[in-house]
């Protein structure tokens, strides 16, 4: 049997917004917080009610006049943190392009394979429990 990836969305696009309301219900998001995105998240939250950090919306914050690049990589030690069972394997970014820094941190978290999207790129890793 095929193991299905366990994703997570990240999304480092300040103006976001009511695309936000397109991620597949049961992924975890993780959205950075403007008012745009917010208003959004906000509303999504309430008629959400029942999901939780593993398959709601997370805000948070960034650092002001960084690269979505920089606030992406910022963030990474939290959102593995937050999702450690059971491990996420693919992330998907929207709102900064794959760059090869990226593909340098993120080996550091065991991903090794990489897709560049129209918004963004998804990176995958094996699982633990599947690693030998």
């Amino acid at each position: 049997m095929i193991e299905q990836p366990h994703t997570i969305c990240v999304v480092v696009d300040p103006n976001f917004g009511e695309r936000l309301a397109s991620l597949p219900l049961g992924v975890s998001v993780w959205i950075i917080d403007t008012p745009i995105n917010m208003a959004v998240a906000n509303r999504l939250r309430k008629s959400r009610a029942n999901l939780s950090h593993l398959t709601g919306i997370t805000t948070y914050n960034i650092i002001e006049d960084a690269s979505p690049e920089e606030n992406l990589l910022e963030e990474l030690d939290m959102i593995e943190l937050h999702h450690p069972n059971p491990p996420f394997t693919r992330i998907e970014i929207s709102g900064a392009p794959l760059s090869d820094n990226i593909k340098l941190v993120f080996a550091d978290y065991g991903f090794d394979q990489f897709l560049a999207t129209a918004d963004g790129f998804a990176a995958i890793r094996q699982s633990p429990a599947s690693k030998t």
